[in-house]
């Protein structure tokens, strides 16, 4: 009897089959990160190069069973050694400055981001964040604002909005109705926030207004807006939670300057660009064979 075909889907559950019983059988031992999942020439491809390729898989693959994606990254680094091993030596200068300066990139970033992360811990971030509780506490009140808006394309659109609240229909059901902001299910309550926060003219519009108070007809890049101001209030100190991203961040530029700092003055340096035509970097042509 004639054998069918073999479908794409049966090849990959075979080979993880064969690539599963191999490991199981090539070690007396557990798999590890060294362990061989395949041979191109004399380059081994390990288990521990297929877990690398996992982790830098963009996000939508985190739901991809692992019995299809192990044969898949297999095959790819297979085909990535035989492309590699059959361009290598034919790499133009071009080709070859690049390949340096990703392979400086990255260990500088590895490098960069295991060093910086160390300074991220709770007595750092408590420590910051004391420190900007001082300063908001020691600048001058600022004002910040609750408001809603109706958003709509049109300029005869906005004159309907306008026609229904001077009938009485409340603002946040209008909202609800015809707004194309995100803020339309909220009745447009856009929540709090301070000056310099929102484009112009719309935070015009909004600090004209006085609690209670709807604008006139609003024109921004987006669109046609009447704004309500709800409340204002004088700005307190955010809570941890609320800045904690922000302070992390500086944090971690603080330590990226000292780890900077700290290696440029036990390295040895010598910069020799001074003389040199900035123009030159437009010479394309040098990176010519």
């Amino acid at each position: 009897m004639r054998k069918k075909p073999m479908t794409g889907a049966m090849r990959m559950v075979t080979f993880a089959a064969a690539a599963a019983f191999a490991l199981s059988a090539s070690a007396d031992e557990a798999p590890n990160a060294d362990s061989v999942l395949a041979r191109v020439g004399d380059a081994e491809i390990t288990l521990g190069h297929a877990l690398a390729m996992r982790g830098q898989l963009p996000e939508q693959f985190a739901t991809v069973p692992d019995e299809t994606l192990f044969p898949a990254i297999v095959d790819q680094l297979i085909e990535q050694e035989l492309l590699q091993q059959a361009g290598a030596a034919g790499l133009s200068r071009r080709d070859r400055l690049a390949l340096e300066n990703e392979v400086r990139n990255f260990i500088s970033n590895a490098t960069l981001a295991d060093e910086v992360e160390l300074a991220v811990t709770d007595e750092a971030i408590a420590a910051a964040y004391d420190a900007f509780a001082e300063e908001f506490a020691a600048g001058e009140p600022t004002v910040e604002y609750n408001a809603a808006h109706i958003l709509v394309q049109t300029e005869e659109e906005i004159a309907a909005v306008v026609a229904r609240l001077e009938a009485g229909e409340e603002f946040a059901e209008i909202a609800r109705d015809v707004s194309l902001d995100g803020s339309a299910a909220q009745g447009g309550d856009l929540g709090w926030f301070g000056e310099g926060v929102m484009i112009e003219p719309f935070e015009a519009a909004v600090m004209a207004l006085e609690p209670g108070e709807v604008s006139p007809p609003v024109q921004t890049r987006f669109g046609w807006h009447v704004v309500r101001l709800l409340d204002t209030r004088t700005a307190e100190v955010p809570p941890l939670e609320e800045v904690r991203q922000e302070i992390e961040g500086q944090i971690r530029q603080e330590a990226a300057r000292h780890v900077l700092a700290r290696l440029r003055e036990a390295g040895s340096i010598e910069d020799l660009s001074e003389g040199f035509d900035p123009a030159l970097l437009s010479r394309d042509d040098l990176l010519d064979d």
